[in-house]
């Protein structure tokens, strides 16, 4: 426990000290910002009929109420998401292939498997923080828009469903952090999490998203209408992240690292 403790406060330091973090937080940022801008529009018929197409795509956000809000909110952490915390998860793995400090880490005098779990949990907990800073950075913007329609009920029932969509999604990134280890850089699994979400977008479109796993978070945030997710969704993207994090406990341990 003390070594992984001490390799956890580490990998803190290297994510808080690092200017990629906040550079990724700063670019997440502009999802709540476009749906304050959304609500903004459509709170005023007339600037949205004089937008013209700004207008039309701020329809699709629904109407300008708390409720439609944080369902945007969820549903923008479903599907974007799988790309900003795979990209957190690629970087804490394949950042000591391309810092050259991996050698380093093979040095200490403990197991693998203790690095690799706590580069997990880092990036676990960093995902959660990215995630609650989208959500409070959205409810100041629309306390600003001055969104009706507020209840405690509805901030409840949004708060449930963005954590599930939310967990769910960093859950799904360990795959990723396979392939930033056996790749030893960011090229490949940044190039694997654009394919899972294309093949999201389409295997949704033609009605068979619940059985691929990175659809499902997107589907429980009600991008299609409905907040409904099965016991054969959920098996599905456990068995996803256990794959995940075995194999790149594997790969640490078994794999010659060079």
């Amino acid at each position: 426990m003390k070594y992984f403790l001490a390799t956890l406060h580490t990998e803190g330091l290297k994510i808080i000290k690092s200017k990629v973090i906040w550079i990724i937080a700063a670019a997440f940022s502009i999802a709540p910002l476009m749906a304050g801008f959304f609500m903004f529009v459509l709170k005023d018929p007339a600037l949205a009929e004089s937008a013209g197409l700004v207008g039309a795509q701020a329809q699709v956000a629904g109407e300008a109420n708390w409720q439609s809000y944080l369902d945007l909110h969820a549903q923008m952490i479903g599907v974007g998401g799988i790309f900003v915390f795979g990209f957190v998860t690629s970087w804490i793995f394949g950042r000591e292939y391309v810092d050259n400090t991996v050698k380093d880490l093979l040095t200490l005098p403990y197991s693998r498997a203790v690095i690799v779990t706590s580069k997990f949990l880092a990036s676990f907990m960093t995902n959660i923080v990215l995630s609650a800073y989208i959500v409070a950075l959205g409810f100041f913007i629309g306390w600003i828009v001055g969104l009706p329609q507020w209840s405690s009920a509805i901030v409840m029932q949004n708060l449930y469903v963005i954590l599930i969509v939310t967990m769910l999604t960093i859950v799904l990134s360990t795959p990723v952090a396979f392939f930033a280890s056996y790749s030893r850089g960011y090229l490949a699994p940044v190039g694997f999490v654009i394919i899972t979400l294309i093949f999201s977008q389409i295997l949704t479109a033609v009605g068979h998203g619940e059985y691929f796993p990175w659809a499902v978070p997107a589907l429980y945030s009600g991008l299609t209408g409905e907040t409904i997710i099965s016991w054969s969704s959920l098996i599905i993207i456990g068995i996803t992240s256990l794959l995940g994090f075995l194999s790149t406990l594997y790969w640490w341990l078994f794999a010659d690292q060079h």
